[in-house]
């Protein structure tokens, strides 16, 4: 029997960084919310061995083999399938694509060891438990909080950010707060250059800067706004909303 499941991805709304572990790994202190924005993995369990297999509008270079965080969730719960992923989040983007398809197979397979699951990508858990909550360590620490209904515009550019990469700059930088919510956002201007010319047509478009999600490449504005489409053509433009 295949079973079909959703993967929705992640929106960091704050994101201050705290420290860093004698590991190397970062401390957090973030505010995330669940959107309607989703993966849909069709999974079966009847499979004699592991393998995916993708479509999708952002299935376009992704890896399927075992660095997949898919593959890594099923070797993780012990677990083998044949996986299908119809990618809908765009992977580099800073929404948890890869943790979202990653938490998905956990969820299914019964699997809540939220620490093992932060080891495997530090946006799992939360997206494991969902809903709007405080995410703190490396991002094992879940704290519920009330869910608030919002809606966002996504402006996805066609680039992307390694997390690692941008981390490592923050360190370079010396560890800035930022001005703003998200203190990775100087780090990931220094990683990808480009998004600054990003984020200053979308403030001329709406009047006000946008966000970073998360390690980048997403910028986001809050509620549904329209004129950004047509503002920007060359942008993959996603009107989302958040979940409980």
């Amino acid at each position: 029997m295949i079973a079909t499941v959703k993967a929705h991805a992640k929106l960091t709304v704050t994101l201050a960084v705290t420290g860093v572990r004698a590991d190397g790994y970062h401390l957090i202190d973030a505010e995330m919310v669940t959107l309607d924005l989703a993966d849909t993995l069709s999974i079966d369990a009847d499979a004699e061995s592991t393998s995916l297999t993708a479509t999708g509008a952002y299935s376009a270079g992704m890896p399927l083999d075992d660095s997949n965080m898919t593959s890594k969730a099923l070797r993780l719960c012990n677990r083998h399938a044949a996986v299908h992923l119809d990618k809908v989040i765009p992977h580099g983007g800073g929404l948890g694509g890869g943790s979202a398809d990653a938490a998905a197979i956990l969820r299914w397979a019964g699997y809540t060891d939220l620490i093992a699951a932060a080891n495997l990508g530090a946006d799992i858990p939360f997206c494991m438990v969902g809903g709007r909550a405080r995410v703190q360590g490396i991002g094992e620490i879940i704290t519920p909080l009330p869910f608030v209904a919002r809606s966002f515009t996504l402006v996805i550019p066609p680039l992307s950010c390694s997390t690692p990469l941008v981390y490592r700059a923050w360190d370079d930088l010396g560890g800035p707060t930022g001005d703003g919510p998200n203190d990775l956002e100087s780090a990931a201007l220094v990683v990808e250059p480009q998004l600054v010319r990003w984020r200053d047509r979308i403030r001329e478009a709406v009047g006000k800067p946008p966000t970073l999600a998360g390690s980048g490449a997403t910028w986001f504005v809050d509620a549904h706004n329209a004129d950004l489409a047509a503002a920007l053509p060359d942008a993959h433009v996603v009107f989302a909303s958040t979940v409980a």
